[in-house]
């Protein structure tokens, strides 16, 4: 996860404390709140388990792999490390991985310049195959399209809010991303973040 934590703040419409998380981070919890992101091309995955009530949610960008020797194998930026921090915290917190439950979204395709390389759809195809090949049950999903949606998760009831936001021009959640995208090559100064890179 990146070393600044998800922001913890409370949530005046919802009046519950909440914790947003950015590109690249994970949470989870047990009681009341929710967990909330906004989501372009990245993907998250609501991971719930009915018999604590224990929840969490994850952000990523890029699928990666974690037997790469790439030190972006370690980071929630990548999937595969994504699901794994998150199921391992819930465990920590008491929950079941075999009776874990999953709800996915994002995946959109909101990266302008990309036309060779559709982001959202490498993303939410990970992230399917993840979750079957770990028998981990998808009970909803809201994958693809082109609009980049809000996320409220309550770990304490599974329950999901999902609201569309209308992508206009200069959208800030496409600059969100690419701004991230941007970081992380600078920090891997040339290597697997390149492909990603905006073209010139």
């Amino acid at each position: 996860m990146d070393a600044e934590g998800p922001l913890r703040y409370f949530d005046r419409e919802l009046q519950v404390e909440s914790v947003k998380l950015a590109p690249g981070q994970f949470h989870a919890a047990r009681g009341a709140g929710s967990i909330s992101t906004v989501l372009g091309s990245c993907v998250s995955t609501c991971l719930w388990d009915p018999v604590e009530r224990i929840g969490g949610m994850n952000h990523f960008l890029l699928p990666g792999k974690p037997a790469s020797a790439s030190p972006w194998a370690v980071s929630g930026r990548f999937g595969v490390y994504a699901m794994e921090v998150l199921i391992n915290d819930m465990v920590h917190l008491g929950a079941d991985r075999r009776r874990l439950v999953a709800k996915v979204f994002g995946g959109a395709h909101v990266l302008s310049g990309f036309d060779t390389l559709d982001i959202g759809a490498l993303n939410s195809r990970f992230v399917l195959d993840f979750l079957k090949e770990e028998r981990i049950q998808v009970l909803a999903q809201d994958l693809l399209g082109s609009a980049p949606r809000k996320l409220h998760f309550f770990p304490d009831t599974g329950k999901v809010q999902l609201r569309r936001l209308q992508l206009q021009g200069n959208d800030p959640v496409e600059r969100m991303e690419r701004a991230y995208l941007a970081r992380l090559a600078r920090e891997q100064k040339g290597g697997d973040v390149e492909l990603f890179a905006p073209p010139r």
